[in-house]
């Protein structure tokens, strides 16, 4: 399998939108993990920007090990270098921007601004015209390396589902693509990787070192107004915290308000929702 037409001038399409992330460019037809080639990248000493993508990934990882599945050739599979100053515990900040950055292009795409939502910490679900199903199109697996107390660079791997139409049965009413969210608007069904890869990279350029240094601040009010959790009835997965979804507070944690009102910031861990929809 050859890498496809429409990756091959994605650096030539990231380097115009005058940003800093997207240079060099590494395309695979296939690799272990892009997260992994990035990891091995910066050790040798990658530029801060730079970036992997793969046709197809035999070990690709999610979230808590999961593994992300993905049909050769269709979608965008991607990691991103990141050389970042900043404190530790700003780290999980990043896999929000990096989110934001995902919806908002998808969002573009569709013409759908309401419709493509982030689920903390780190997923972009679209809710179906129709059924009004949330359904996940997209995910994001931030790792770092660390010297002594201080942040050594960050990979942001993101896997976005863009032309697949086949979904295998058990993902079918749990995901989507971009193509897939496309023909149920009755929307054109052309669609340039390479274009929408550099729109993510120019979108998470202009926010994540900001909001490294500075807090969600800049971002804040767009991630609240797509909060794919807000008032809807969640609970950790342990089943040690049950409630209803109160926002993202300023340092990235999601809010519960518990049945007493008490409100619970949580920091990590997995929180799903308490009745039928896509995780």
């Amino acid at each position: 399998m050859k890498v496809a037409p429409d990756l091959v001038h994605a650096e030539d399409l990231a380097r115009a939108r005058g940003g800093r992330l997207g240079s060099p460019i590494e395309l695979a037809r296939e690799t272990d993990s892009t997260n992994d080639d990035a990891k091995e990248g910066a050790r040798r000493g990658a530029p801060h920007g730079a970036v992997w993508i793969a046709e197809s990934q035999r070990r690709g990882r999610g979230r808590a090990g999961r593994r992300w599945e993905s049909s050769a050739g269709e979608n965008l599979l991607f990691s991103v270098l990141l050389r970042l100053t900043c404190p530790a515990s700003r780290l999980s900040l990043v896999s929000l921007a990096a989110g934001l950055a995902v919806r908002d292009v998808v969002a573009d795409v569709l013409g759908d601004d309401e419709a493509v939502l982030v689920k903390w910490p780190n997923d972009v679900l679209v809710r179906r015209t129709g059924d009004g199903r949330l359904r996940k199109i997209a995910g994001v697996l931030v790792e770092s390396a660390m010297v002594g107390a201080r942040v050594d660079y960050v990979v942001v791997g993101i896997g976005l589902n863009v032309h697949a139409r086949v979904l295998p049965p058990e993902l079918a009413e749990l995901a989507t693509s971009v193509a897939l969210e496309s023909d149920a608007r009755g929307k054109s069904s052309s669609f340039d990787r390479g274009e929408i890869l550099a729109s993510v990279l120019a979108r998470l350029d202009h926010d994540v070192e900001h909001v490294v240094a500075r807090g969600l601040g800049i971002v804040h009010a767009r991630l609240a107004r797509r909060d794919a959790m807000h008032g809807e009835a969640v609970a950790s997965e342990d089943g040690s915290i049950c409630g209803v979804g109160a926002g993202i507070d300023a340092d990235g944690r999601l809010r519960v308000r518990l049945a007493d009102g008490t409100i619970v910031p949580v920091a990590s861990g997995e929180v799903v929702w308490r009745k039928a929809v896509a995780t």
